[in-house]
Formats: C-alpha cells, structure tokens, sequence
C-alpha cells in the first residue's frame, strides 16, 4: 500500500457519488479507501487517490469567478492489453463511445464515469529498446 504522503490526488465532481464508486471499483480496479455517505467516497488505486465529490460536498461548491473548465483534463491509467480492456468494459454493458487513437507512445480510448468525467486507458507502446 501507498504511504498517504505518496499518493498523487485528483478530485472528480460528481452526481452520484455511489454510482461513482461502482463505476471505479468494479470496472477500473480502484478499492474504496473511505465514504461520508452520499456527500464523497475515496477510492485508491496504486499511487492514485481519486476523491469523488457529491453535489452536498464542499468540494462540489462553486468555483471562483474566471475559473473555466478544461474539459479535456482526466485521469491516465496504463494497461498492458488495451484490447482486452475494451471487450471487458462493453461487456459490462459501458459505453466508450469514441475509437482507439495511436500515436507514438501507445494507444489510448477514452471512457467517462457515470457523472462524464474523463477516463484515460492507456497501452504504451513497444519499444525494441526499452530493457
């Protein structure tokens, strides 16, 4: 287990903060680490503490005036078979509604949690010359 000193956190505003902890907890290997009820859950996985923040949370509380959303930030999590990742998660029944993008590091697909956050899956690609 991770010392908490050495975890790397991202909050996720979400609707449903049960839904949520489902989504990562049976879909994307993360563990529930603590839960306040409807209001937010902590679920970990490795090195990353993903704080999901229901609608009653305070981290769900408006943010200042200017602030903008990316909308294209998200979690990266790697896998060593991007394929078999895909024919898991829509076996399940999820949606990955967009198509496998190569590039030179790997491949990637995109999924969303049930609240539209972004998720990364990630397979890098093969290097002759990595050891």
């Amino acid at each position: 287990m991770t010392a908490p000193d050495q975890y790397a956190s991202v909050r996720y505003i979400v609707d449903d903060v049960r839904a949520a902890v489902d989504f990562y907890t049976t879909h994307l290997g993360f563990v529930l680490k603590a839960s306040a009820g409807p209001a937010f859950a902590e679920v970990l996985r490795g090195p990353l503490r993903l704080l999901l923040s229901g609608p009653a949370s305070s981290g769900a509380r408006a943010t200042p005036d200017g602030a903008t959303v990316a909308g294209r930030n998200r979690i990266h999590l790697v896998v060593g078979d991007l394929d078999g990742e895909i024919g898991r998660l829509r076996d399940a029944g999820l949606s990955l509604p967009g198509e496998v993008v190569h590039g030179p590091g790997g491949r990637q697909i995109l999924l969303t949690d049930p609240a539209g956050n972004l998720v990364e899956l990630f397979q890098p690609a093969h290097r002759p010359d990595a050891p």
